[in-house]
């Protein structure tokens, strides 16, 4: 696997973000609802530059230290993605060369001055 794409998320490839450092771009068009990529890696009990976040059936939260792709998705209060689990979907119409974005969530928003 390298750093610009994997086979966890076709249609998506790493280059440099005029929003922060690397970021997760479209190669190919997504519609509303499409599958985008699965968010990929090591389970982890800690906090960490690329870990998911997300909530098991049974409210529990469990992290995914990023390995693929989408740990380059930076942060947007207007994202074009969003997950379901690990399962990355597209909320709006994404083009080529469209980055993607996803809201981190309000906790991490309120630290970050001036965030898109």
């Amino acid at each position: 696997m390298t750093d610009s794409t994997d086979e966890s998320a076709p249609g998506v490839e790493c280059r440099e973000s005029a929003i922060h450092g690397k970021g997760a771009f479209a190669t190919r068009v997504f519609r509303v609802g499409d599958h985008v990529g699965v968010y990929v890696g090591e389970p982890t009990p800690e906090d960490g530059m690329h870990v998911l976040w997300i909530e098991t059936d049974n409210g529990e939260w469990r992290g995914i230290d990023g390995t693929g792709v989408l740990r380059w998705l930076n942060h947007s209060k207007n994202p074009n993605v969003e997950f379901d689990g690990p399962v990355l979907f597209a909320i709006v119409a994404i083009k080529p060369g469209d980055e993607l974005t996803f809201h981190y969530g309000e906790e991490w928003a309120t630290f970050v001055d001036g965030c898109q």
